[in-house]
């Protein structure tokens, strides 16, 4: 494998990003073909970090983070054919490099990665919550 070259910031081809989900199966758990939508996570996250093989986008982390406290790694995408070769680890090791060093790094791992986080030092959490836009929820009375 060449050497892998790690970036910092948002400003990425669209079409590209949209790809590099499509080929990591992050694609079929995320919007990607709501081209306004993708571009709107891309450009709110406040921490992204990706991977280059020469001029090939082959890995990128999405982090929202207040930088100091806390950081929640939205995505952690890496092309199926760079898999197992330490592209994940650095994009995780590259946003923690970012955040204060007492500082936590939160994920919610999708079905097929659930065994990936331990290997590389997360621990599991059993009190995560989710509430998604369409779910019910209660509003106080006034």
């Amino acid at each position: 494998m060449s050497t892998i070259d790690y970036r910092i910031g948002n400003d990425l081809d669209l079409s590209e990003v949209i790809e590099l989900y499509n080929a990591s199966t992050l694609g079929e758990r995320r919007p990607t073909t709501d081209r306004d939508r993708m571009a709107a996570m891309l450009r709110h996250a406040n921490l992204i970090i990706t991977a280059w093989d020469a001029e090939n986008l082959i890995g990128l982390a999405r982090t929202l983070t207040d930088f100091v406290y806390v950081g929640y790694l939205a995505d952690l995408a890496v092309h199926a054919g760079y898999q197992r070769r330490g592209v994940g680890k650095g994009l995780i090791a590259r946003t923690r490099a970012q955040m204060d060093p007492r500082s936590t790094l939160v994920l919610l791992a999708a079905p097929k990665a659930a065994d990936y986080y331990p290997h590389v030092g997360f621990t599991r959490h059993d009190s995560a919550w989710t509430l998604r836009a369409s779910d019910p929820f209660p509003l106080p009375s006034a």
